[in-house]
């Protein structure tokens, strides 16, 4: 399977002076040209230095890397930029796609002018970086994201973008961290005080336990020791990745995964939040869980997915239940769209707002398949008819699966899987379902 989808600007982003005002062009790529909009969005930004030293933090996740060759380090990802329903999002991962990062600007956050909703690619290079970096307070910066014309204050420098892959793996990487979200709460909140002490008691290096979030008191503290009140956190050198962003927030929260399979630490700003997620360790990456693969198991009508991706615009909240209803339709087949849709990265989770968000994604959805490895085995194995059902009362089911040179036991009971496969019994079910399994559940539905 393919790593990267390679593919070209139609034009570069820049940075241009118009008018004594710095204008920041971000060029827009989509694989499926659902509109020819020039631009999405044009106006200023309420806070642009806060905003600028959002987006370099998001920068430096996405170029940075926790359990990467300097080989695979060099291939230098960009962040996606969503547009629409008065909110602009900049969201990307890490090169391990085990942190992922999100920059949301609110409503508040701008003062401009929604011309169409879309979602495009940014490139982050250094001369970008740079022109960030200048913005200083009160300044005015114009913000717009589109093809043809953009602004963003300042000093007249130019941004060239550069032909970019774009991984695979961070679609995945989307499906898994929203859905990981979306099963989280909020576990602690921290004054700017609090945080920046904490921060301030992040261990040197890089630790290899994992550290407990603890309350001691009003204090917040990180000890190695497991506490039954405790947030898990894997790979704990992680956050120094907002260091420079705590003494600028207005608060901090931390939501913890109901399994504790990620943490997810948010930052206040007034209008502008930052969202950094980190898996449950430094080696693992959202892109290898497996959260949505249950979703996927059986067959929603391509013709079906094209009508909500048709009528979906950026950022919408998009809600299950409520479009069951106003649709007519069964809430078990709306649950497969939703999973489809999330497994091709088109939804997002908002914390605050507890719903997913509509992104529309440059990808053809045929692509789905290819980006689930186990649930085409599964496929094959079906295929192939090495899935032989036992017994099935309902409330239990068991299955033989032929194997290299050996037959996987799977057991279904009450609705809780179990396979003897190596996958399984190393992992437990927590990074997503076997082959074994997906195979055995799509057989039977």
């Amino acid at each position: 399977m393919s790593e990267t989808i390679t593919y070209q600007y139609q034009s570069n982003s820049n940075i241009t002076k118009k008018k004594g005002v710095d204008e920041f062009l971000l060029s827009k790529y989509n694989e499926v040209q659902q509109n020819q909009a020039p631009c999405f969005f044009w106006g200023k930004l309420t806070d642009p230095y806060i905003t600028a030293r959002c987006l370099i933090t998001l920068s430096n996740t996405v170029q940075s890397s926790f359990n990467l060759s300097p080989f695979q380090l060099a291939l230098l990802k960009d962040p996606i930029v969503t547009a629409g329903n008065e909110k602009i999002r900049f969201e990307g991962f890490s090169h391990c796609a085990g942190v992922y990062a999100r920059v949301d600007v609110l409503p508040d956050g701008h003062d401009g002018e929604f011309l169409e909703n879309g979602t495009t690619n940014v490139d982050f290079n250094q001369a970008m970086i740079g022109a960030l970096g200048s913005v200083r307070k009160n300044e005015d910066v114009v913000l717009s994201v589109g093809e043809k014309e953009v602004s963003l204050s300042h000093k007249g420098k130019k941004v060239v973008e550069r032909k970019v892959p774009l991984p695979t793996k961070w679609i995945k990487g989307l499906t898994t961290v929203q859905l990981y979200l979306s099963d989280s709460e909020a576990t602690f909140e921290m004054n700017r005080i609090q945080a920046v002490q904490l921060f301030r008691s992040i261990p040197k290096g890089k630790p290899k336990i994992d550290y407990y979030l603890i309350m001691r008191g009003n204090r917040p503290l990180l000890t190695p020791s497991k506490q039954a009140n405790g947030v898990c956190i894997g790979g704990v050198h992680r956050l120094r990745l907002l260091e420079h962003l705590v003494p600028h927030i207005t608060k901090l929260k931390v939501f913890a995964h109901k399994t504790m399979q990620s943490t997810t630490w948010q930052l206040y700003f007034g209008n502008v939040r930052f969202s950094l997620s980190l898996s449950r360790d430094s080696w693992r990456g959202f892109s290898g869980e497996g959260a949505a693969l249950e979703s996927l198991i059986e067959d929603v009508p391509e013709a079906l997915i094209k009508r909500f991706d048709h009528f979906s615009y950026a950022n919408q909240e998009f809600n299950p239940t409520l479009l069951a209803i106003d649709e007519g339709m069964d809430f078990k087949k709306m649950d497969n769209i939703s999973g489809r849709l999330s497994a091709m990265g088109m939804l997002g989770f908002d914390l605050d707002e507890n719903h997913f968000f509509y992104r529309r994604l440059p990808f053809k959805l045929n692509r789905i398949m290819s980006l689930n490895p186990r649930l085409k085995n599964a496929e094959k194995l079906l295929t192939e008819d090495k899935v032989q059902i036992v017994s099935n009362s309902g409330e239990r089911v068991e299955a033989l699966v032929a194997g290299s040179g050996v037959h996987h036991s799977v057991i279904i009971d009450k609705g809780k899987p179990r396979c003897t496969c190596t996958w399984f019994a190393r992992h437990q079910g927590e990074r997503g379902m076997c082959k074994h399994i997906l195979a055995v559940k799509k057989k039977i539905s």
